[in-house]
């Protein structure tokens, strides 16, 4: 089973939402809980997201406005929120302090949540935003282990590593992978030593961890 009991008034509005925006040809995709559902896997997050560039967030307020939906700009500067009947969608055009571009909306798979078809982010590139959410005053690691489990067979764990090579919580996460036996743990420009050595820097020592531990 994908996410546990998806919220129908909120399928209901993310459907309408992006009906609407595909109406208008705001390009979009949709991210967060949601996309893990759509590509089949587990989330613990009842939340709509979409993502869209910064310069298509007007357009796309006055068109979701226009539809019934009410907008609100909250303090945050990297997100704008509509409502409908009380349901929030976020509409984020700067994740993880990185803005939305043609590239990010380009690295998405077509499909259909409960029958309409919707541009949905790689489960690569939600793997990458989960991981780079996480610091040191926001790492809970329970929350991305669903979404890897789940989706692990359609995560390129390679593009992982080095988009996320510069933080250390990312790196701590990935090695928790391959101590749970989820995904072998590679340390960065170990590509390199792996061809050196003929393949067998697999991971860290495992036994200096648990020494640690």
């Amino acid at each position: 089973m994908p996410m546990d009991s998806p919220d129908d008034g909120l399928i209901v509005s993310l459907k309408k939402a992006a009906a609407v925006l595909k109406q208008a040809d705001v390009p979009f995709a949709l991210g967060g809980s949601f996309a893990v559902y759509a590509h089949g896997g587990h989330s613990s997050d009842h939340d709509v997201d979409f993502l869209l560039r910064e310069q298509d967030v007007q357009t796309a307020l006055q068109v979701l406005t226009e539809a019934g939906f009410t907008a609100e700009r909250p303090p945050e500067d990297w997100l704008v929120k509509v409502y409908d009947e009380g349901r929030m969608i976020d509409l984020i055009f700067r994740p993880v302090e990185v803005p939305v571009t043609d590239a990010t909306l380009a690295d998405t798979v077509v499909r259909p949540v409960n029958a309409i078809s919707m541009p949905v982010l790689s489960a690569t590139g939600l793997m990458v935003h989960k991981l780079l959410s996480f610091s040191q005053h926001h790492c809970d690691f329970a929350r991305g282990l669903p979404l890897a489990r789940s989706l692990r067979e359609q995560i390129d764990w390679d593009r992982v590593r080095r988009e996320t090579a510069h933080s250390p919580y990312a790196e701590a996460f990935l090695i928790l992978l391959d101590r749970l036996d989820v995904v072998p743990f590679r340390p960065r420009g170990d590509a390199a030593g792996e061809a050196a050595d003929g393949g067998d820097r697999a991971g860290p020592d495992r036994s200096k961890l648990r020494e640690v531990a």
